[in-house]
């Protein structure tokens, strides 16, 4: 089994790039824990409410928590498969991957102008409504790590400029990687 991780400050573009690369592989959302959660406690899957799931699950189940849920999924698919990641936030999350899987990471960064304006446009439940917002939930990624995990990434991929050169390499590099996995 080939695990990748693609990760990236929120509007990055990180649903953009896995956009070019799902037909070769399957795609497993860390977020998607989060907001099952909230589904589960009956919570709206706002900004806050996530943010405050998230924060809880890692409080009691430790910082690795939703990396643990997420390696049990993948535990469960065929060997043969590639698998990418969506939305490490953590040097724990990715060293618990990295017990099972060589698991490279990917990172997406563009400026933050142009993520908040990605954002507003997307208009997801859980975005942030002002730039105010945005350095807030930019703070609490990089209190779980993310900065960290942006810096030591194997691989960056600079997305200041359009939507089709963000897949063409994404495509380009995640071909590469899985060839020399």
């Amino acid at each position: 089994m080939k695990v990748i991780a693609i990760c990236g400050l929120p509007g990055s573009g990180k649903t953009t790039a896995i956009e070019a690369i799902k037909d070769l592989g399957i795609i497993i959302t860390m977020g998607d824990v989060i907001r099952n959660e909230a589904k589960k406690r009956n919570l709206e899957p706002s900004g806050n409410n996530i943010g405050k799931i998230a924060k809880e699950m890692r409080e009691k189940g430790g910082p690795g928590i939703i990396a643990e849920k997420c390696v049990n999924l993948i535990k469960r698919l065929k060997d043969e498969q590639v698998v990418f990641v969506d939305g490490v936030r953590s040097l724990s999350e990715i060293n618990i991957f990295r017990k099972n899987w060589k698991f490279p990471v990917i990172a997406i960064v563009v400026d933050e102008k142009r993520r908040f304006n990605r954002l507003f446009e997307r208009a997801r439940s859980d975005d942030p409504k002002s730039l105010e917002d945005l350095k807030e939930r930019d703070k609490r990624e990089i209190e779980f790590g993310l900065d960290k995990v942006l810096e030591n990434a194997e691989y960056t991929i600079l997305n200041n400029t359009t939507i089709e050169d963000l897949k063409e390499k994404t495509r380009k590099l995640v071909i590469t990687i899985i060839q020399n996995y």
